[in-house]
């Protein structure tokens, strides 16, 4: 059957395929409009499937926030290439399963992929049709959800959105200005920890084994190797344990000490750097 220019139109207007390609779908459905959809997705899955071997690990880090910012959000979104990161429906994308992974709540990436996205599709439905549209493997990689008891979740974003930080802030004091710093701070200098208390035994135990061991190499004294390993500990602290590291913004005064000059407390934070 002949098929108008108006038809492919529309259904390029609907889905963003391109015009030969829509045209393909309306011949192939015989002018049914959701037909040619249909085939439309199933050719992305195809793409999908043929993309699957393909290394995705370009993308965003995007976050969200409830309007009483007690909670948070933050996902990673990879494609192929920075030139697809910038695309608009790509951002797009990243940010609504970030929204839709925020109001749902879903308990691990399954569950995300089974959120519902728009129009009774699923992010799953959304995130196969947007890689037959723009061609390269799309992956949702991880996420995590962060909500604050008695507090707010501050989110930062490093420019060009490869990094992105969620903070949970309490106190009385400037959250917005105090609690941007504290986040900028984990961005920077990716401690492993809120403060030492946190820190695994496993890893407390394995930086003294290491400076135990270079005490033992340089000739140290045995009645001061203890010393000299519990010193080189706390200095793994100062560089690692977010509330004993030097603040960024002024490396005079520690983390801690920029806290309680605002009068806030951290209790937990989370950062994604994109491929990490």
């Amino acid at each position: 059957m002949s098929i108008s220019a108006k038809q492919v139109k529309e259904l390029r207007d609907a889905t963003g395929v391109g015009m030969m390609d829509c045209k393909e779908a309306l011949k192939e459905a015989d002018g049914d409009f959701d037909e040619a959809v249909s085939i439309l997705r199933k050719k992305g899955q195809e793409v999908a499937s043929d993309r699957a071997a393909h290394e995705a690990d370009e993308g965003l880090v995007v976050t969200a926030l409830n309007d009483e910012e007690t909670a948070g959000t933050i996902v990673e979104v990879n494609c192929e290439t920075d030139f697809v990161a910038r695309n608009d429906e790509f951002q797009e994308f990243a940010e609504r399963v970030a929204e839709r992974t925020l109001t749902e709540r879903p308990d691990d990436l399954d569950e995300l992929k089974e959120l519902s996205y728009e129009d009774g599709e699923t992010v799953e439905d959304e995130l196969v049709a947007l890689t037959g549209k723009i061609g390269e493997k799309l992956a949702v990689r991880r996420f995590d959800i962060l909500e604050s008891e008695n507090g707010h979740i501050v989110s930062y974003i490093h420019p060009g959105s490869k990094l992105g930080v969620l903070v949970d802030v309490a106190g009385d004091g400037d959250v917005d200005d105090a609690g941007r710093d504290v986040a900028m701070q984990v961005a920077a200098l990716d401690p492993i920890a809120v403060s030492r208390e946190e820190v695994s035994e496993d890893v407390k135990e394995e930086e003294r084994e290491v400076a135990r061991e270079a005490a033992l190499n340089e000739g140290k004294p045995e009645h001061v190797i203890d010393q000299i390993v519990e010193g080189k500990l706390d200095r793994f602290f100062e560089d690692n344990v977010l509330l004993e590291q030097a603040f960024v913004k002024d490396s005079s005064v520690s983390v801690q000490e920029r806290l309680d000059e605002a009068d806030l407390t951290v209790n937990r934070f989370t950062r994604y750097a994109l491929g990490d």
